[in-house]
């Protein structure tokens, strides 16, 4: 393990004791829950839309879970301000552990994906692609 991987490690711990845009939008386009029952966390995640409905001009975030999940709501909410809603719908989990670049044991996956998976099944209620009272649960 060598220096890069404790900056990274520093940068998630720094993302969890500091959350960027932890709170709630006042009138989000749209808002979802989601859980990951393994380890306890649960994600908000608020998103708002530019006039189109094509791409994000705004994220925020709430919940509570360990400092993975914390982290990666924390590190996503940045990176998808300015986004295309189409490229949200592309990420997946190796997006998410390149973005807080270190490796993820198996079972902190579900914590390190929970609000990318929150923000695209978010999405998918507002197109009318899922079921406005379902909530995510991380399965991967």
């Amino acid at each position: 393990m060598g220096l890069g991987s404790d900056m990274y490690r520093q940068q998630i711990l720094d993302h969890y004791k500091n959350p960027r845009n932890y709170g709630e939008l006042e009138e989000p386009d749209f808002t979802h829950v989601g859980e990951n029952p393994s380890c306890g966390d649960t994600i908000q995640m608020d998103v708002g839309l530019d006039e189109a409905g094509e791409t994000i001009e705004s994220v925020r975030f709430n919940g509570d879970g360990c400092a993975i999940s914390m982290a990666s709501a924390s590190m996503l909410s940045e990176r998808l301000h300015g986004m295309a809603v189409e490229e949200l719908h592309e990420m997946d989990t190796d997006d998410v552990t390149e973005m807080l670049g270190v490796d993820i044991s198996p079972m902190r996956v579900k914590c390190a994906v929970l609000g990318r998976q929150v923000a695209q099944d978010g999405s998918k209620i507002h197109r009318d692609e899922l079921d406005p009272d379902d909530r995510t649960i991380t399965e991967e």
